[in-house]
């Protein structure tokens, strides 16, 4: 994870914490409903960190996956990244069907079923 992403989360939790604080003072002196709504939106940024956490995962193993290749001095480190992404991809079908459609080879294929009567 690297510094932006560790600001952005101190930002989400920070405000997660006043939502959660306003969620009490609506408990104590306000109607439930508004107490309920803010408890829910104090969950909304606890679950940006877990997503930015995620990707900040996601990215360094990804970098670390392309780091040999970009060692040996065959490609760039970018070549190395899209050259890795493309390595873990399903299939072509996939790929040209923006994600709807696989090969019939494809171990991802899951058999479609229709909902036509």
């Amino acid at each position: 994870m690297n510094c932006f992403s560790r600001l952005l989360c101190l930002l989400y939790l920070a405000t997660s914490a006043g939502l959660a604080w306003v969620t009490v003072q609506e408990i104590q002196y306000g109607p439930v409903w508004a107490a309920c709504l803010f408890a829910a939106a104090s969950l909304v940024p606890v679950i940006a960190v877990v997503r930015e956490t995620v990707i900040g995962e996601q990215d360094q193993l990804l970098r670390e996956s392309a780091a040999p290749a970009a060692r040996r001095g065959d490609v760039g480190a970018a070549e190395a990244i899209v050259r890795a992404e493309l390595d873990a991809a399903c299939c072509e079908r996939w790929w040209t069907s923006l994600g709807s459609e696989h090969d019939l080879t494809c171990r991802h294929r899951s058999p479609h079923r229709s909902s036509a009567a």
